[in-house]
């Protein structure tokens, strides 16, 4: 099974994709885990060494993909 990261930040945005997505991702080949920013700060560099520069977005197979523009990793660092 496949890893992938979904990073959110908590706001409205974020938490419609991540219902989404937890519905359409097929769970039989991918292990999705899901990473609220502002409760896990600390992993903030991490997101941004796998590309991502704006949440919601899911990590798959090395690819950031950004869902819908809710935050800025900027905007989630203050």
């Amino acid at each position: 099974m496949k890893n992938a990261m979904f990073y959110h930040a908590g706001c409205p945005v974020c938490v419609s994709a991540e219902e989404s997505i937890t519905t359409v991702i097929d769970r039989d080949r991918y292990d999705v885990e899901i990473v609220h920013l502002r409760e896990a700060r600390d992993r903030i560099a991490e997101a941004e060494s796998r590309g991502v520069i704006s949440v919601p977005a899911l990590v798959v197979e090395g690819r950031a993909l950004h869902i819908n523009f809710g935050a800025s990793l900027d905007d989630v660092k203050a």
